[in-house]
């Protein structure tokens, strides 16, 4: 039995209550947390990628001798994660080139062109080792400002690739910042408009190595103008290599608030092309752009959507590869936090279909959480919206992860069922709970999350109320209500009482004394339950406490 009413301040009394959902903070509630996960997930789309040494080949061709090193291919796109030394490890003759250090630094310091070059290379073949350790005694040489310096050769086209390709490398380690800060950003930022093509993707993935590295560099590359002459790299005879380097860059610099100077426009112009990409590298990165600019601009999801973008997102939500699926449904995400007319452009693309296919498949976490948001954000809104999540038939999905996932993926799904369950009209919280959803949701009421909770309470009100215009039998008896005290549930909402919060105190006394008065008497009439009502509340199931009209026809559950 519950115990008796507590009396709170009178502080805490002085605030109203406010019936149903308050949809500004269900669907802003988890900002902070979508910001979090766009950080953590980073990795997937925002990292440094050296330029290695290609592999030598035992005897090569003279067709292949000819070749010059500062044309060959990256070994890894910049989509892939820093690339692994080759497999036949480090250069032996590393540590004898760096006994001889002094005499590189020596012909650095020359004014001979010749010994400038070689050294140059000499350290640039040193650093496709990878090792920290080589990098600390390049940068204590005091060599980076030399290197900087070479990068205005436009003379010497050959010292400027080098140069520029020893930097990269140096951005690509732990030290990016000490590049940022040698004076090479305003002088690469030169080289994009340089009229040698391998000299154009040096410099683009040498500043895409700086912006990837913190904030302070990222912005160093901004404030240099870098925009608009790397969008300029953007053409139709572009090789793929080159173009992925620049898209990879590009995402590079749309991670976090842009400047307001800087046009997010001509970005979206882009970027709304590069989503349509066959290469997997190239999308993912596109996407993640889009992901960057929604959360990194003012009104960044207007834009998103007047760039046309939203259809093929949606789209792409059925792409074969996760490494596209997720900053796609990160995008997604972050445009259904918008206004109504945001959600409403998301609805009428399809999204909810595509979505409910998510849900019932085995995709990962980072993915069905995000899918959860988006229904939960959508549900948040009218009954025509809510209306669409159950015409989509994602509510079963949602139950099953409800009921049976892991305890994020729950937390998730029961927001987007507690949003449905507040806004739903009479028929709609019938469909919910002829799907099941009633139970999943008083077990709700036993988590942390006290908004999550209150959202919780909240649908419960809601269908209690639906419940009152169904009332069964001649006792009158609310069936929701009957349902909710034959399973054990009543328990729950008894032991929130105890709960220290004065809005979901305020909210469970509120549902005891209106749907279980004769519960919360403590008259001393009142009979004591029986072994058989016992086992009858055992056995009871949910569609027993169902109203007796007929329910809107349901889909098989298609949860995998």
């Amino acid at each position: 039995m519950p115990r008796a009413p507590r009396r709170p301040s009178e502080e805490a009394r002085l605030a109203a209550y406010k019936p149903g959902v308050d949809v500004a903070r269900s669907r802003r509630r988890r900002e902070d947390h979508l910001l979090a996960v766009r950080r953590r997930n980073r990795d997937a789309g925002l990292f440094k990628c050296r330029r290695d040494e290609p592999t030598p080949a035992p005897a090569a061709t003279p067709s292949q001798a000819d070749v010059p090193a500062t044309t060959s291919p990256p070994s890894s796109g910049p989509s892939s994660p820093p690339s692994s030394p080759h497999a036949e490890g480090p250069r032996t003759a590393t540590d004898s080139e760096l006994e001889g250090l002094s005499e590189m630094v020596e012909k650095i310091w020359s004014e001979d062109i010749t010994s400038q070059l070689e050294a140059t290379v000499q350290f640039r073949m040193l650093l496709s080792d990878e090792k920290n350790s080589t990098v600390i005694k390049i940068i204590r040489a005091d060599v980076l400002p030399r290197f900087a310096d070479f990068l205005s050769r436009h003379e010497l086209p050959q010292l400027q690739m080098e140069a520029a390709w020893v930097l990269t490398n140096i951005a690509a380690s732990d030290y990016t910042l000490l590049v940022a800060e040698c004076g090479a950003v305003p002088r690469l930022v030169e080289l994009l408009g340089s009229p040698n093509a391998n000299i154009r993707h040096q410099a683009t993935w040498a500043l895409g190595n700086i912006a990837a590295d913190m904030p302070s560099c990222r912005e160093t590359v901004l404030d240099h103008g870098a925009v608009t002459p790397l969008l300029a790299q953007f053409r139709e005879d572009m090789k793929v290599p080159v173009l992925r380097t620049a898209t990879w860059a590009l995402s590079n610099l749309c991670f976090g608030k842009l400047p307001v100077e800087v046009k997010v426009k001509p970005i979206l112009e882009i970027v709304s092309q590069l989503i349509h990409s066959v290469d997997e590298k190239i999308l993912a990165d596109a996407c993640w752009a889009v992901c960057y600019i929604c959360d990194g601009v003012s009104d960044g999801i207007q834009h998103v959507l007047g760039a046309g973008a939203c259809p093929q997102l949606v789209n792409l939500l059925m792409h074969g590869s996760v490494n596209i699926i997720l900053p796609v449904i990160t995008a997604l995400a972050r445009i259904s936090s918008g206004d109504d007319a945001h959600v409403q452009v998301l609805v009428e693309n399809g999204t909810l279909n595509c979505l409910a296919q998510l849900l019932a498949r085995n995709y990962p976490k980072s993915i069905k959480k995000q899918a959860c948001l988006i229904v939960s954000n959508i549900a948040t809104s009218s009954k025509d919206q809510i209306q669409a999540v159950i015409d989509a038939d994602v509510i079963s999905p949602l139950i099953f992860l409800l009921k049976s996932s892991e305890a994020d993926i729950k937390q998730e799904a029961a927001w987007a069922l507690s949003n449905a369950a507040s806004g739903g009209s009479s028929d709609q919280i019938q469909y919910l709970v002829s799907r099941g959803c009633l139970e999943p949701l008083c077990n709700v009421l036993t988590y942390q999350d006290a908004d999550l909770v209150c959202a919780c309470l909240e649908g419960l009100q809601n269908i209690l109320e639906a419940g009152e215009a169904g009332k069964q039998g001649q006792e009158g008896l609310n069936p929701y209500a009957q349902f909710i005290l034959e399973c054990g549930c009543l328990d729950k909402l008894e032991d929130l009482q105890e709960v220290d919060d004065d809005t979901i105190y305020k909210l469970v006394m509120k549902l005891l004394e209106s749907y279980w008065e004769e519960e919360v008497s403590d008259d001393p009439d009142l009979p004591a339950a029986s072994n058989d009502s016992a086992e009858t509340v055992e056995t009871v199931s949910e569609d027993a406490a169902q109203p007796t009209h007929e329910q809107p026809s349901a889909r098989a559950n298609e949860t995998e």
